[in-house]
C-alpha cells in the first residue's frame, strides 16, 4: 500500500510531541522540557473518565452543598456506627455499609473528605465511634483502628470507582462495595493481629480471620448484593426525573 505517515498526539498545539510512522519503522521526535506545562499533566489526566456521581446529580454544585454532603456523609456515618451487635473484638455494625455507601455516592475527593471528618470529629472527643466512643484513644489503641483507617482508604476508592460510572450498573455496584471492604480489611487485619499479640491472645493467621473476617462475610455479600440493587435503579430514577 505504499508508505504511509500517521502522528499521534496530546492535543497541545506547536509543543505536542509527535510520533511518525515510516513505513514499518516508527521514528520518534521528543520535544524540550518545555512540553511539560500544566496543561500536558491536566490533559494526560483527562485521558482516565471521569464521570458525574450521584452527588453531583443530587445538587452538589457549590461550596455549601458539597460542605454540606460532606459533613451529612460523616454524620451518617457516625450515626451507622451505633448500630451494633456486640463482639470481641470486633462488633458487627451498620458503619461499613454507611462509608461504602457515602464514597460511592460523593466521588473520591468529597467521599475522601467525608471519612477524614468523621476521623477528626472523632478524634476531638465528639462520640461518633461504634459505642458512643470517641477521643484519640480511640485511633490510637483498641482493635478496631485499622477498621477505621480502612475507612477513608475505602471512601476514596468506592469513590473513585463510582466516577469511572461504575454504579450504574449491577455488577459494576457490586465490584465497588467488595473493593473497599476488602481495602479496609487489609488494613484492619494487620492491625488486629497486632491488637491481639499486645493482649498476650493468639495472633496466628487463622486466629485473625476468624475473629475480624469470618463474621462479616455473610454481611459484606449482602451489603454487596444490596448496592448492586440500590444504585442502578437510583440512577434510573434520577435520570428520569431529569429529562
Amino acid at each position: 500500500m505504499g508508505h504511509f505517515r500517521q502522528f499521534v498526539a496530546l492535543s497541545l498545539g506547536a509543543k505536542t510531541p509527535l510520533v511518525y510512522l515510516q513505513g514499518r519503522r516508527p521514528s520518534f521526535r521528543w520535544p524540550g522540557p518545555s512540553v511539560f506545562t500544566k496543561e500536558f499533566f491536566v490533559s494526560t489526566i483527562a485521558i482516565a473518565p471521569s464521570r458525574l456521581v450521584l452527588a453531583d446529580r443530587l445538587g452538589a454544585r457549590s461550596a455549601v452543598t458539597n460542605v454540606a454532603f460532606i459533613l451529612g456523609g460523616a454524620l451518617l456515618t457516625a450515626g451507622a456506627a451505633q448500630i451494633s451487635i456486640p463482639m470481641w473484638p470486633v462488633p458487627i455494625t451498620g458503619q461499613t455499609f454507611a462509608v461504602l455507601l457515602v464514597g460511592t455516592t460523593l466521588g473520591l475527593w468529597r467521599g475522601l473528605a467525608s471519612m477524614l471528618t468523621y476521623v477528626v470529629l472523632g478524634a476531638i472527643g465528639l462520640p461518633v465511634f461504634t459505642g458512643a466512643q470517641g477521643g484519640l484513644d480511640s485511633l490510637t489503641s483498641g482493635p478496631t483502628v485499622g477498621y477505621i483507617i480502612g475507612f477513608v482508604l475505602a471512601g476514596a476508592l468506592t469513590g473513585w470507582m463510582a466516577q469511572r460510572g461504575l454504579d450504574r450498573t449491577v455488577w459494576g455496584a457490586v465490584s465497588i462495595f467488595l473493593a473497599g471492604e476488602a481495602v479496609i480489611y487489609a488494613v484492619g487485619l494487620p492491625w488486629l493481629a497486632v491488637f491481639l499479640a499486645n493482649a498476650g491472645a493468639e495472633h496466628d493467621v487463622a486466629t485473625t480471620l476468624s475473629l475480624g473476617l469470618v463474621p462479616f462475610i455473610i454481611g459484606d455479600v449482602l451489603k454487596a448484593a444490596l448496592a448492586g440493587a440500590l444504585f442502578p435503579a437510583t440512577w434510573k430514577l434520577v435520570n428520569r426525573r431529569q429529562r
